[in-house]
């Protein structure tokens, strides 16, 4: 009999597109994955031999695999509360009239 440890996370690999651009007007690096993947809180996605540079004026799209690693329960739990607590960071706003004491 196969018993599962409570905190084994599933993965599985999937094709994804990477896309990578560096002009003047912008920088930015993307990935899709194929299929109908839902990537949740305390989930991970690792893309085997992605690209890491592109020169300044290119644009460069690839076909790579990625493992998708799936998040446990403390895990998405654990995400859910630092990305709100991060958002709360954004609410200390500070009002004062710009003069020094």
């Amino acid at each position: 009999m196969s018993r599962t440890w409570v905190g084994a996370r599933k993965s599985f690999n999937v094709p994804c597109t990477v896309e990578i651009e560096q002009t003047s007007e912008t920088l930015h690096a993307h990935v899709v994955l194929d299929g109908d993947v839902q990537i949740q809180p305390g989930d991970e996605v690792m893309v085997h031999d992605a690209p890491t540079r592109v020169e300044f004026g290119s644009r460069l799209v690839v076909r790579r695999t990625a493992t998708v690693i799936r998040g446990g329960p403390l895990g998405r739990l654990r995400a859910k509360i630092e990305g709100y607590l991060e958002l709360t960071e954004l609410y200390e706003v500070s009002f004062s009239d710009g003069r020094a004491s």
